[in-house]
């Protein structure tokens, strides 16, 4: 499950490609979050890790969108 900020995040960066048709670049997404650039790595290599996105901290302002949407938890409650 994604925190806030890399749901945030993560949201931010599939709107922002599907407007412009690139990804944003790391000191725009400090812009647009209000995060420092320190806090914004961070969150990238989450994402990255979790397969959100294709990222790699060699060439922090090159990114690719693998899935645009949190992945729904399988919980208790639900049909297993």
């Amino acid at each position: 499950m994604l925190s806030d900020i890399e749901r945030k995040v993560l949201r931010v960066i599939a709107n922002y490609s599907a407007g412009r048709r690139r990804t944003p670049t790391v000191d725009e997404l400090c812009i647009k979050t209000g995060r420092n650039r320190g806090g914004i790595m961070t969150v990238l290599e989450v994402l990255a890790k979790e397969e959100y996105i294709e990222w790699q901290r060699s060439a922090p302002d090159t990114m690719t969108v693998l899935e645009a949407w949190e992945r729904k938890e399988q919980g208790r409650w639900q049909a297993r």
